[in-house]
């Protein structure tokens, strides 16, 4: 099996150096990430600057192409043009796995994901996708190789059972800081659908400009919802939440073709 890794926290971050050693022995691991933090730059793609590249060794054991883009310019490049120069015309990865990124990804977070977005393009170009993310609640005291062994058990329950070419899949990692963190029970559980309640701090610049620092820590939402992924996460779990990229509001559909057609 052959392997597209990424990320939108940089080709040298601590969560896809963890992810890629915990994936060893999975399949072909093949490196297509951002040189820099892409981090909550949702699905934009790159059009009026060019895309530059260069193949880098950010450890002894993982080397890949550095992009200067976002997440999704990174897989949407290597599907239409980078993997096929690397294995030949007509080739493509088997699966695209994104992260492990440094904060997780759940509720209404899904959707500035730059994490989530990269898997999300992969899915819909035809490659099934899996995202994982880290709740953290200590930076410092994150460990990231365990958190990445506890992703690596998830992802292979998730592939016990072939994805569908336009397959994605979000797992997120409770927050792990210790290297015997157990393996948490893993939950499948709907996206919470509620606002953040993120903030922002008002400051005033040397010059005498006020300006605004977005601030909170991700996790607070105006509504939990009972069995959402949000509950789950907060309470220990490993959770598996299959999206889909269709944005139509299909329960509307019938009312607005009487409003509008008839």
């Amino acid at each position: 099996m052959k392997i597209l890794l990424t990320n939108d926290d940089g080709i040298r971050a601590p969560g896809i150096i963890a992810l890629h050693k915990a994936l060893k022995g999975l399949g072909e691991l093949v490196v297509f990430a951002p040189e820099t933090v892409q981090s909550a730059t949702s699905h934009g793609i790159t059009y009026t600057t060019p895309l530059m590249t260069q193949t880098i060794d950010v450890t002894e054991n993982m080397s890949g192409v550095a992009i200067d883009g976002r997440p999704a310019d990174c897989v949407k490049l290597a599907l239409r043009a980078l993997w096929e120069e690397q294995f030949g015309e007509g080739d493509k990865p088997d699966l695209t796995i994104s992260g492990m990124n440094s904060g997780s990804n759940v509720g209404i977070n899904i959707i500035y994901s730059g994490t989530v977005a990269a898997a999300i393009e992969s899915a819909f170009l035809g490659v099934p996708s899996i995202a994982v993310s880290l709740h953290l609640k200590n930076r410092a005291l994150t460990r990231y190789n365990r958190a990445a062994e506890i992703a690596r058990k998830v992802i292979d329950r998730v592939l016990e059972n072939a994805l569908e070419p336009h397959e994605v899949i979000n797992i997120n990692i409770p927050a792990c800081e210790s290297e015997d963190r157990a393996m948490p029970e893993i939950k499948v559980v709907d996206m919470n659908a509620a606002g953040d309640l993120g903030y922002y701090d008002k400051r005033l610049a040397p010059d005498g400009r006020t300006y605004y620092w977005a601030a909170g820590d991700g996790m607070a939402f105006e509504h939990t919802a009972k069995g959402s992924d949000v509950e789950a996460l907060k309470q220990g779990y490993a959770t598996v939440t299959p999206l889909n990229y269709v944005l139509t509001h299909r329960d509307r559909m019938d009312m607005w073709r009487k409003r509008i057609c008839t």
